[in-house]
């Protein structure tokens, strides 16, 4: 059976999709070009750092909505930042995938199939250098788009010019922008627009800093640093989109619905913003607007970054541990029950918000919007997702909450505070007497893995095993142990919940009784 092209939206039980496929009611496909018959080819004009669930549920799926709706006429390469990724397994379905949303749309609840086909191939510049060279020398190339998490834009300066590729993502940027400014002469119209995805502040700006360092570093003249900074943008963006990722749980079923042995959908709420630090021209060659889409060209996006990370990624980073060692799995099942739910709100209205700029009742709407999204009852949004480099992401998200607090109000904001010490147990990787995989970087994995072996549960060995946390200056920037208050208080919280477990423990941080809210 032929599928006809479609465009339409069932309520409850159904799908929206805009493509013509081959469609067998009984067998699935594998999802290719062959297969897919109506799939399109576009021209490379956006190089992709990340090829993981986000990037393809927020960025591809953008680019793909202003193929079709404005001919914005660009495809992507996309590019593994990292040794092991997911290149091989985009190029075996032909670059093709099924983003997957769920949510409620004008105030119905809706499921969204939209087949994505502006990936042109995946790319491993660690095997494939070639034609990584080959993607970032074409002339048509006129944006980067990247998520290489907030550990990802950082400087590394083991890197040099003749390696093939670079470790870092800015020594990558370094040498191809290089390598672009030589293959044209420096000609202006081939420098090329950057939107770092990265969830930390000022994104663009720092990954701009770290290239020119390298520049410096690696002698590439000042001719090179010129044309970078007038025919290079580097755009500092925000992302907001809650993206579960592959759906492993009900997979079998969405390819029987599909038709097809996708291996690669990724699950996503409907709702969708990206805010864009850029001037005037840049939203010009990227006009998203158009489209229709959620799309925020603005000059200063500091008070909607704070707004978001702090508020949504805040909750989220925050509550984690709490949440996935009161035995809660989803971030709907959190936000649902009685205790962990009034610590996520707690956090959000008496932690987060005080410290934010604007007027209460703007603010207090956000915060309403954002919480009402964890509610969303098609997403599956699980905590050991959200707990992938928790303390970087720790250190990003909350770190300026707590401070800000203190400074504005010379007393710890307890929640912060119980989320910090949640986060130290969730380190110990066992819980009840069973043990739970951690994500992080290996020398974290490492520092924990001894630094809890030589606790003995003591409270003198407790407070040791804080002291060391917080003196992390790799991570925290600063040594925490000199915020006032801050290890008695984490330690004090840390020794309960080894004490009497997580559940009891988080009763007792939202008590009125609880003795440490009296602690200046």
């Amino acid at each position: 059976m032929r599928l006809n092209p479609c465009s339409y939206t069932e309520i409850d039980s159904g799908y929206s999709c805009s493509y013509t496929v081959n469609f067998k009611i009984k067998d699935k496909m594998e999802l290719n070009r062959k297969n897919a018959t109506q799939t399109k080819v576009y021209p490379t004009r956006v190089l992709q750092f990340g090829e993981g669930n986000f990037l393809r549920a927020f960025t591809d799926w953008i680019v793909d909505k202003m193929n079709k709706e404005i001919d914005f006429n660009t495809g992507i390469d996309v590019v593994q930042p990292l040794p092991g990724g997911m290149a091989d397994m985009l190029n075996a379905q032909d670059g093709l995938f099924h983003v997957y949303l769920k949510g409620i749309k004008n105030g119905q609840p809706v499921k969204e199939y939209s087949l994505i086909d502006c990936i042109n191939v995946g790319i491993n510049p660690y095997t494939e250098y070639e034609k990584y060279e080959q993607s970032y020398l074409n002339p048509d190339l006129r944006f980067v788009f990247s998520n290489t998490t907030e550990a990802g834009i950082a400087l590394d300066e083991t890197d040099t010019l003749d390696m093939q590729p670079q470790k870092s993502f800015p020594g990558k940027v370094a040498a191809l922008l290089f390598s672009r400014y030589k293959a044209f002469n420096g000609a202006a119209d081939k420098g090329l627009i950057f939107f770092a995805c990265e969830l930390i502040d000022k994104n663009g700006d720092t990954l701009k800093k770290y290239v020119l360092q390298h520049a410096q570093n690696w002698n590439l003249g000042e001719e090179f640093i010129q044309w970078v900074n007038q025919s290079c943008a580097f755009c500092n963006t925000l992302v907001d989109r809650i993206v579960p990722g592959f759906p492993k749980d009900e997979i079998k079923e969405i390819q029987k619905e599909l038709g097809f042995e996708d291996n690669l959908v990724v699950v996503g709420e409907y709702f969708h913003f990206w805010v864009i630090e850029a001037p005037e021209w840049v939203k010009k060659e990227f006009p998203a607007e158009k489209a229709g889409l959620d799309v925020k060209f603005v000059k200063d996006m500091t008070r909607f970054r704070e707004q978001k990370v702090q508020v949504l990624n805040g909750c989220h980073t925050g509550s984690y541990a709490v949440s996935y060692l009161s035995g809660l799995e989803t971030v709907r099942e959190a936000f649902e029950s009685l205790e962990v739910g009034n610590f996520m709100k707690e956090l959000v209205y008496d932690e987060v918000l005080p410290v934010l700029d604007g007027t209460e009742k703007e603010l207090q709407s956000f915060a309403h919007k954002i919480l009402e999204r964890f509610r969303n009852p098609y997403i599956r949004h699980l905590w050991q997702s959200i707990a992938l480099n928790a303390m970087s992401k720790w250190e990003t998200r909350n770190l300026p909450t707590l401070l800000n607090y203190y400074e504005a109000h010379q007393m710890l904001p307890q929640k912060l505070v119980f989320s910090l010490a949640a986060m130290i147990a969730y380190f110990k990787g066992e819980a009840d007497g069973e043990s739970y995989p951690i994500q992080d970087d290996q020398w974290i994995l490492d520092f924990y893995k001894e630094a809890w072996a030589e606790c003995d549960g003591r409270p003198i060995s407790i407070q040791k095993l804080v002291e060391k946390v917080l003196k992390l200056e790799k991570v925290w920037k600063r040594d925490l142990n000199e915020v006032p208050n801050l290890t008695i208080s984490v330690t004090c919280y840390l020794f309960l919940i080894e004490q009497v477990g997580m559940k009891k423990a988080v009763k007792a941080v939202l008590s009125q009784n609880n003795p440490l809210m009296k602690i200046g």
